[in-house]
């Protein structure tokens, strides 16, 4: 399709003669066009057999201050149609303004308009304004948020939550031999959510939780929590410096960082500063650390975080910059693809005359996309196949690859 625009209009789309074509139910090989179902559904009611148009809406920020956000969001859905949809389905985006006012007089015009799925929105705050008035009217909504007390109850979500990315993560150090984990987080709403799936997901790979601690992500020194956090003091009481032996190793195997940017650097590097050996005792981060400047920091070399596999977002963008002139903004990236997955999973389902329902939508076997496997959850959640990437000089590689299935071990 280079250099061919998706078409830009909101209505039905026609089929251009270049689109690809997805395989099912056999999942596609990456990078993957679009979401295809991993595994083949149990015989479901076909509610969409003799229907002429499927109405999916796309709540996304069009205007205010994420509007390039919702713009980015909105291209890549017409992508997914490209891509994917046939003559029936019909994406409508509407503007929720980034606000839960917003969202909710966009629900009303989705209900208006016949929406038979929501994809989206974005904030945690517009996706608590929509689930009521959605699960009263009966419509599906998956949303792009990450906060796990707005889902549930016909309400999902395709963003990227901690468990999954603690899961491969730590898997993976398992696989090298490490047993005992220590979290460092910040004492934030993000450094919570991350402390709750690790305290869960540790054990269930069989391995320790040994420490879990929180430093304030405004202070300016924080030297004295990753001292203690350490247990530095402990370890080389009594020792001077003629000893040449080697420093008593910390109460943990491997040590997970829940922070980014700046700050990350610093809390790292103070880690290592108290005798910890990063050689030896990996430290451990998630997708906020897919970020290339971090292979500037040498506390940082040889870390290990999930995320999904470079390749197959790589071939995502370079698909949208040439239906759309440019790359989608750096911040937007994650919301453009997520909405590329959502658009592109109500339009295989409509290819397959599958329905919305939730034994639909929640296939154990799950689908393949953009970002990698995911399938979602009763509860609203979600489960992801994410690749293991490296922090490295030369920047960051994948080092062990996305599952492609659901029924691989540790998935």
């Amino acid at each position: 399709m280079s250099g061919t625009k998706p078409a830009q209009q909101t209505g039905t789309q026609s089929a251009p003669q270049t689109r690809p074509q997805v395989q099912l139910p056999a999942p596609a090989p990456l990078p993957a066009p679009a979401p295809v179902l991993a595994a083949p559904l149990p015989m479901a009611a076909a509610s969409f057999v003799g229907r002429d148009e499927i109405r999916a809406v796309l709540l996304a920020p069009l205007s205010g201050p994420y509007a390039a956000w919702g713009q980015a969001m909105s291209n890549a859905a017409q992508l997914a149609l490209f891509d994917v949809a046939d003559q029936r389905l019909n994406l409508i985006p509407l503007d929720t303004k980034g606000t839960p006012e917003g969202a909710l007089l966009a629900l009303e015009q989705a209900r208006v308009q016949g929406a038979d799925i929501i994809l989206g929105p974005v904030f945690s705050a517009e996706v608590k304004a929509v689930a009521p008035q959605a699960r009263q009217w009966g419509i599906p909504l998956v949303s792009f948020t990450t906060d796990r007390t707005a889902l549930g109850q016909g309400i999902y979500t395709l963003g990227f939550l901690p468990e999954s990315q603690i899961s491969r993560v730590v898997t993976h150090a398992r696989d090298q031999g490490k047993l005992r984990f220590a979290l460092l987080a910040r004492s934030d709403e993000y450094g919570q959510a991350v402390a709750e799936a690790f305290r869960n997901v540790v054990p269930q790979l069989g391995g320790q939780v040994t420490k879990v601690e929180y430093y304030d992500p405004q202070a300016k020194d924080i030297s004295q929590q990753v001292r203690r956090f350490t247990e530095s003091d402990q370890r080389t009481r009594g020792r001077d410096r003629k000893d040449a032996s080697p420093v008593p190793p910390p109460p943990f195997d491997a040590v997970m960082i829940a922070d980014e940017g700046t700050r990350l650097r610093t809390v790292a590097s103070l880690v290592t500063y108290y005798e910890v050996d990063i050689d030896k005792t990996p430290i451990l981060g998630t997708m906020l650390w897919d970020d290339p400047r971090l292979a500037a920091e040498p506390s940082l070399q040889g870390a290990w975080f999930a995320a999904p596999s470079a390749e197959s977002y790589a071939e995502f963008e370079r698909r949208y910059a040439s239906a759309f002139g440019s790359r989608p903004p750096r911040a937007a990236t994650l919301r453009a693809s997520l909405a590329y997955d959502a658009t592109a999973l109500a339009a295989t389902l409509v290819r397959q005359n599958l329905d919305y329902s939730a034994a639909t939508l929640t296939n154990p076997g799950g689908f393949a996309g953009i970002d990698g496997l995911f399938r979602l959850r009763a509860d609203g959640t979600n489960d992801r196949g994410l690749a293991v990437r490296q922090i490295a000089k030369a920047g960051l590689t994948d080092i062990a690859p996305a599952p492609t299935s659901f029924a691989q071990p540790g998935m």
